[in-house]
C-alpha cells in the first residue's frame, strides 16, 4: 500500500469533515445495536445514514475539485485530523 501526500485544507474544512466522519462512525455502531423491531427509530437511523453518507461524499468530491488533488483508480483519499494533510492512499 502506497501513501502520498497530494494537499491540505483548512482547520475549518477539516472541522466539517471530522464531524462527519464521527457522525457517520456513531450511526454506524447504533446500527449494529438497533433492530428493525423499533420501526420508526430504525427507519430514522437509516435516513440520517443515507444523508450523512451522502454529505461525507460531497465534502471530499467538493474539496477534490476545489483543491485538484491527484487521484487514481484503485486509491482513495485520507486526512490527517491533526496535521489538515489529505493523502492518496492506493492499494498494490
Amino acid at each position: 500500500m502506497a501513501r502520498k501526500k497530494v494537499g491540505e485544507v483548512t482547520p475549518a474544512e477539516r472541522d466539517e469533515i471530522q464531524a462527519l466522519f464521527e457522525r457517520r462512525n456513531g450511526l454506524n455502531e447504533l446500527a449494529k445495536v438497533l433492530t428493525a423491531e423499533n420501526s420508526e427509530l430504525y427507519e430514522r437511523l437509516v435516513t440520517d445514514m443515507g444523508q450523512t453518507g451522502a454529505r461525507f461524499q460531497q465534502w471530499w468530491d467538493n474539496m477534490a475539485k476545489k483543491y485538484q488533488w491527484e487521484s487514481s483508480e484503485n486509491g482513495s483519499w485520507e486526512i490527517d485530523f491533526d496535521t489538515c494533510e489529505i493523502y492518496l492512499t492506493e492499494m498494490n
